[in-house]
């Protein structure tokens, strides 16, 4: 692990608040953990109810502030300008991301740093052209809306890809007006932290954007969730932990966005190009490290394939070199903490007491005695009623299962009570548009995954979310609409 250990530099990560860092009043700290090799990178100050309220009253004054009378081109220049500069730092911003998750450099470095600068970029140019509705009555009346900033908005974020659905919520959420207080994940909280000394070089007013590293319950996520002055949550993370904060958030009914958890089909039809299929599959199922909301963690695959499928995949999954993220031939790192650790492996351990088998996998690499490593693992044998074919493991773990009918397979995909995303491999276009109508998802991807355009509404149904995100969708989360009528 010598190319890791030579990157590591200790960094401590404050809470930014109205414009500065700061330290927790109490002067609490935890470690935040590098996953590749179990040391640590630095202390985070924790947060809780205090620091949580000093951020929520700095991004209540600058709502009000220069903020609101910021013209529409300076806000558009303000925002593409954080953009740029997260380009301009983007091996540092790559480095950061790569020590505090453990993914591989080259992922940090050609996705998700890249694309967090895209989503500065892309909301800075659709704000020209989010409009408002005007009708005209009969020659009695004519009503039009007015788009207003909802107000200060927590923004509460996860730890698979930091960065990058940091992002996905600041910028819309800065294109609309508001203003804003994060809580990063506490494993990873290195790159929202350098976000806030961007902002504030890019020329966002102080209060404007507020980070507040900590906890959960009893921590700071909690006192954000609670808090009487936040006018809005958007929360992306475990299905159970947005039941908590609906909980809290309903005290003073706060608008929600929830992006959740998935149990994501994956459908193989038999006329599929198998060569595609697998190529794609293997990014859908092992790339992060399957710490993707929307990987294919279920594989269904038509019978007469079945078996050809199964030998190419387990084949080229065992090519897959697991180890170092700074080392160029690793494509799969590190999970990103001993206690995810444990979970996955927990599932791999229930899979084989299910009656299921592993093909491959389901260990730590050899020669990889420190970090948090688990080798792509592929799971057959098991039926639609176990755990591990039911409940969301985010990690490389995989179930591959055959099926006979169309019929049955949407079935079995509609299964579950996650509704995030699906794939459908098939080179029959009335089939391509039959089943994925069918399928109980908020995004479904035919003979692709991943491929996204921000125009297009992202969200999930079922307990995979609450509301969409993109283009105009992420408008209408982070504004409040008036309509004005006017007798004529």
């Amino acid at each position: 692990m010598s190319a890791v250990q030579d990157q590591v530099r200790s960094m401590d990560c404050k809470h930014f608040i109205n414009g500065q860092y700061i330290s927790s009043f109490n002067g609490r700290t935890f470690d935040n953990i590098n996953p590749a090799t179990e040391e640590v990178l630095g202390k985070v100050s924790e947060g809780g109810k205090e620091e949580i309220d000093l951020a929520v009253g700095a991004a209540r004054r600058a709502l009000n502030g220069p903020w609101k009378t910021m013209t529409l081109n300076d806000r558009i220049a303000v925002i593409r300008r954080i953009g740029d500069i997260i380009l301009e730092r983007k091996d540092e911003l790559a480095r950061l991301e790569s020590l505090d998750t453990g993914k591989p450099l080259w992922l940090s470095s050609s996705v998700d740093i890249p694309r967090s600068a895209f989503n500065f970029h892309f909301f800075a140019d659709y704000l020209r052209s989010v409009g408002n509705e005007a009708y005209h009555t009969d020659d009695v009346a004519i009503n039009y809306s007015i788009r207003r900033p909802v107000g200060v908005v927590g923004l509460i974020n996860p730890w698979n890809l930091p960065l990058l659905l940091l992002t996905w919520k600041l910028a819309p959420c800065l294109a609309a007006g508001n203003t804003c207080v994060i809580k990063p994940a506490e494993l990873t909280p290195m790159t929202a932290t350098i976000l806030g000394e961007i902002c504030r070089e890019a020329g966002v007013p102080d209060g404007v954007v507020n980070i507040v590293n900590g906890f959960g319950p009893d921590s700071a996520g909690s006192a954000l969730s609670e808090h009487p002055d936040v006018d809005a949550i958007s929360f992306t993370g475990e299905t159970e932990t947005g039941k908590i904060i609906m909980k809290a958030a309903s005290r003073s009914l706060k608008k929600l966005s929830y992006e959740l958890g998935g149990k994501n089909p994956n459908i193989i039809f038999a006329d599929a190009d198998l060569d595609e299929v697998i190529e794609t599959t293997l990014k859908s199922s092992f790339i992060n490290q399957g710490e993707v909301c929307l990987c294919g963690s279920r594989i269904y695959v038509e019978r007469p394939v079945y078996e050809q499928f199964l030998h190419k995949f387990t084949a080229k999954a065992k090519e897959l070199v697991v180890g170092d993220p700074f080392d160029h031939h690793s494509k799969v790192g590190a999970l990103v903490g001993a206690e995810h650790y444990e979970r996955v492996t927990g599932y791999i351990r229930l899979a084989q007491e299910e009656g299921g088998q592993i093909l491959i996998g389901g260990k730590r690499p050899e020669g990889l005695e420190r970090g948090y490593f688990l080798e792509p693992t592929i799971i057959t044998g098991l039926n639609r009623n176990c755990r591990v074919v039911r409940e969301e493991i985010f990690g490389p773990v995989v179930t591959v299962m055959p099926f006979d009918e169309e019929e049955e397979v949407i079935a079995q995909a509609n299964d579950t009570h996650y509704g995030l995303s699906a794939s459908i491999w098939t080179n029959d276009l009335r089939r391509a548009h039959r089943v994925a109508g069918r399928i109980e998802a908020g995004i479904v991807w035919v003979n692709t995954w991943f491929l996204r355009d921000l125009r297009t509404p992202f969200g999930g149904m079922k307990q995979s979310g609450i509301g969409r995100e993109g283009g105009i969708h992420s408008f209408e989360f982070y504004t409040e609409l008036t309509n004005v009528c006017i007798k004529l």
